[in-house]
């Protein structure tokens, strides 16, 4: 009885196989340089045999193509992420690209690792939810840029830095969703998901200036949030609008704390899922009923909003959409379609997001 292989077999034994030099199997076997039908032919057969498996890395190597992207986002438990990078996947599979999909949690330092390992593995590219506020933060996508890693800025953009990038038109969507409760008769609006500072800011331009130093997307939000105000001549009250760590129990004490107010709010647009769930929970704590005490609109619509009691008005983001539209962007400058170093032209792609009307708007009491 024979000994069974410790290890796979190696080019060189599929190269005694097949009865070629190592040279003509490395060519076939790394798909790169011209190998002879009939050559191609004994090679791949021998490899069959063999149950020889190519290492990628050593490949990619060689060729300088790995077929591989990167995929750093937030969270892929966050349903939004997890469309998103089924987005991407469905466009990557169809060129005959893997992803490799890393977390951050929305932690820098978990962002610049995960970069780190992307461009030690030779990934042919990068699509990037970044936790990065300014360009003081982004020496790890530097790193990339130098390696000639193209890099695709997914969902959010950095101030003062030059990227392609895929993004929502969070500014307009947020106007839109704080109109909607302002033409409902609502003039005291709550604002979940605001800055992350310690003090709160006591007037509009304090707020405008939180807004420029916070992740992008959330300071899109309250810009937007801020137009619609303007829009219909209403004053600015920064105690409407949520400060500190952004977290469901944080929203939670902070709706508390406006419904505590001698002049609450009676109506909440919440920017993200944990702000919306906190805000849910203080309201049901307070017992005040949807819509006919206090009005809600969420961000990033998903099935469970639609089977609440009530269902509930949300804005909903073309998750699928902006996922295959920055792997198409990135397998673009892979190809060599334009500039993705970061030195030239670059594209920046806005999709819109939509209201869905549902039935937790209603003229306040």
């Amino acid at each position: 009885m024979g000994r069974a292989r410790s290890s796979s077999p190696t080019i060189s034994e599929v190269a005694a196989a097949a009865g070629v030099g190592r040279a003509t199997a490395a060519r076939t076997l790394g798909g790169y340089g011209y190998v002879s039908a009939e050559m191609r032919e004994r090679v791949l057969t021998a490899a069959e045999q063999l149950g020889y498996r190519a290492n990628q890395l050593a490949r990619s190597v060689s060729t300088g193509v790995s077929h591989t992207i990167g995929v750093v986002v937030a969270d892929i438990s966050n349903p939004f992420f997890g469309g998103v990078v089924r987005g991407v996947s469905e466009v990557a599979s169809a060129r005959g690209f893997d992803a490799l999909v890393i977390s951050t949690y929305e932690h820098l330092d978990e962002e610049v690792a995960a970069v780190n390992v992307l461009v030690d593995k030779r990934v042919d590219g990068i699509i990037l939810s970044s936790a990065a506020c300014d360009p003081a933060s982004t020496a790890h996508l530097q790193l990339a840029r130098d390696q000639d890693i193209p890099l695709v800025l997914l969902d959010r953009l950095i101030h003062g830095v030059e990227l392609d990038a895929v993004v929502i038109e969070n500014r307009s969507a947020a106007r839109t969703a704080t109109t909607r409760l302002i033409t409902a008769g609502h003039t005291r609006v709550g604002f979940v998901w605001g800055p992350p500072i310690a003090e709160r800011p006591r007037f509009r331009r304090e707020l405008v200036d939180a807004a420029a130093r916070n992740l992008w997307t959330d300071g899109e939000r309250l810009m937007g949030y801020l137009d619609a105000l303007d829009d219909s001549a209403l004053p600015v009250d920064p105690d409407l609008v949520t400060v500190g760590p952004k977290t469901e129990e944080h929203a939670y004490d902070e709706v508390a704390r406006m419904l505590a107010l001698d002049d609450p709010p009676t109506a909440f647009f919440c920017t993200e899922t944990d702000a919306l769930t906190g805000t849910l929970h203080a309201l049901r704590d307070a017992g005040l009923p949807i819509p006919s005490r206090v009005s809600v609109i969420g961000f990033d619509d998903s099935s469970w909003a639609a089977v609440m009691d009530p269902p509930l008005t949300m804005v909903e983001q073309p998750m699928l959409e902006l996922g295959r539209c920055a792997a198409e962007l990135l397998l673009a400058r892979i190809d060599g379609d334009g500039d993705g170093d970061g030195e030239g032209q670059h594209t920046q792609m806005e999709l819109q997001a939509r209201l869905i009307e549902r039935e937790s708007v209603a003229p306040p009491r």
